[in-house]
């Protein structure tokens, strides 16, 4: 597997007589929550300052109100994708309330009843009644604290030469969609396989603030620290753990994805949102007062409702179900959801993290792929568990092919060949900054205190602080940091050119919509039939 991977990066250097990576497009979408001045969460709504949640192409919200989703476009270089995702953050901090923050973790602040986390709204727009309800629907199904958590979505995709290049060394004529969704698709199921290593690396979330849990129960194996505080001793990232949003109960359902082919998956897809669920509906579409609380009783109520580490994407037009975009088009980019906020940066994401996910895409891109068989679907479970739950344990073996083998040992093979991949990413010239981003991840493999999971345990123990207080600690120092560097004037009056436009834009959605809601959502399903 690993001599693939080597072969094809020596075919496609050979190849290409400039960068063949060049033209390659990064995006990042960003998770943070608001909160109040005493570390709660925010109960007031989506700033009107920051547009509409509904339209603007930067400042959203995910599952909450208070749960802001700060997304960059995608950029040719990883500094201009930093860039953005920085101003825009320094925008929002701008015009928030007073005294409210960004929390600086993936894990929320504290939290009290489940209501207490409010669902996103979107305006009376038709579109906009149908992301509310889906909103209500997960916390329906699953909880609302669960939607609670953030994390940072990393968007990738490779440019027209690549796919050239990587036609030729396949022998394949020309590059056909097809092709290309083959390819993402290999790289989607490699990504599967070796992925524990990313939240390993990068996780940073180890520990939650007891409030998460409520009334309920914590598992067994958590560990008090602190006032409030429970953690893992060797966890890595509990927002990828069993703790975090997962669709669990997959297997009483039987909706577990096939990677294996876009066609495979599509269909996955398609029958997951269209299959009644027997406990789905027992929650009941509609509430006592007759309104909806679920847009559907299926085992998924739309695509976006399965969870996963990473997801082949295509760019839906309005009112397109994700699925038709798939299957019409084909895969146009791949977004990496495994990524924790890292509380050590104001960004929340560094150049250090886009630079290793990237060699590390290549690397599972350019290593042989052969289709994932149910015996290997249940390797990859346990892998993403063990190292989300105990990463950081020495002794932690990991599965791989019917046997058990050290994660620092198979780190350690994934990443001597990322090295190979980083050798020839880094331009003749300048500096290494791939080389040096592997360079601390090796020294994360070698000692595990050395990942930001560890750091943030050694952190909280050191100063008996609970994580309620480092999180409120450190959003605050982010709040500091982007305050003593303000916007300037143009990229000031840019941001709130784009406000202005999305609340011009909401307005003309909800102008234009001449159906009634139920009348749109049966049109919006029907796209399944018109698509068979």
């Amino acid at each position: 597997m690993y001599t693939t991977a080597r072969n094809r990066l020596e075919s496609v250097y050979k190849k290409c007589s400039t960068r063949p990576l060049r033209g390659r497009m990064v995006g990042v979408e960003k998770e943070c929550l608001r909160v109040a001045a005493d570390g709660t969460l925010s109960t007031l709504d989506h700033p009107s300052a920051l547009g509409s949640a509904l339209t603007h192409s930067s400042i959203t919200t995910d599952f909450s109100e208070a749960l802001l989703e700060i997304v960059t476009p995608p950029f040719k270089d990883m500094g201009d994708t930093l860039e953005c995702l920085s101003e825009t953050q320094n925008f929002v901090y701008s015009k928030l309330p007073a005294d409210e923050l960004l929390w600086a973790t993936s894990m929320p602040c504290g939290l009290n009843a489940d209501c207490d986390v409010p669902i996103g709204r979107y305006g009376s727009s038709n579109i906009g009644r149908m992301k509310h309800i889906y909103r209500r629907g997960l916390g329906l199904r699953y909880g609302r604290k669960m939607q609670a958590i953030a994390g940072v979505h990393y968007n990738y995709s490779y440019p027209d030469t690549f796919w050239e290049l990587m036609a030729e060394v396949e022998g394949e004529i020309a590059v056909t969609p097809d092709f290309v969704s083959r390819q993402y698709f290999a790289l989607v199921r490699n990504i599967l396989r070796f992925g524990w290593l990313i939240p390993y690396l990068f996780g940073a979330s180890p520990a939650v603030c007891g409030s998460f849990f409520g009334n309920q129960t914590p598992p067994d194996r958590m560990h008090k620290l602190a006032k409030n505080t429970l953690y893992e001793p060797f966890a890595t990232s509990l927002r990828m753990g069993d703790i975090g949003y997962q669709n669990n109960r997959e297997e009483s359902e039987t909706i577990v994805a096939d990677y294996n082919s876009l066609d495979a998956y599509v269909e996955f897809l398609q029958r997951a949102i269209s299959q009644p669920s027997n406990r789905y509906n027992k929650l009941g579409l509609r509430n006592a007062d007759g309104e909806y609380q679920q847009l559907n009783t299926n085992l998924l109520q739309i695509e976006n409702e399965y969870y996963s580490s990473i997801r082949p994407k295509q760019i839906a037009r309005p009112n397109e179900m994700p699925s038709i975009a798939l299957a019409q088009r084909g895969v146009q980019y791949v977004e990496l959801r495994s990524l924790d906020v890292n509380a050590y940066d104001p960004l929340g994401i560094n150049d250090e993290q886009l630079r290793f996910v990237e060699s590390f895409m290549l690397f599972c891109m350019l290593c042989e792929s052969p289709p994932v068989t149910p015996k290997e679907q249940v390797e990859i479970k346990f892998n993403q568990l063990a190292v989300a739950h105990r990463g950081r344990d020495p002794d932690l073996k990991l599965q791989r092919g019917g046997k058990e083998i050290p994660l620092r040992q198979w780190g350690a093979e994934i990443l001597d060949v990322v090295g190979e991949m980083c050798d020839l990413l880094d331009e003749e010239g300048k500096p290494k900054l791939y080389c040096n981003s592997l360079s601390q991840q090796l020294a994360k493999l070698y000692e595990p205190s050395n990942t930001p999971s560890g750091k943030m345990l050694h952190e909280l123990q050191s100063n008996d602080e609970d994580f309620f207080s480092f999180g409120l600690r450190k959003s605050k120092e982010h709040r500091d940091w982007y305050q003593s560097c303000p916007l300037t004037a143009q990229a000031t009056e840019k941001l709130e050119a784009k406000v202005q436009e999305s609340i011009t834009r909401q307005t003309e959605i909800e102008a234009s919509d001449t159906l009634s809601f139920d009348e749109f959502l049966q049109d919006y399903n029907a796209q399944l039939e018109a698509n068979t």
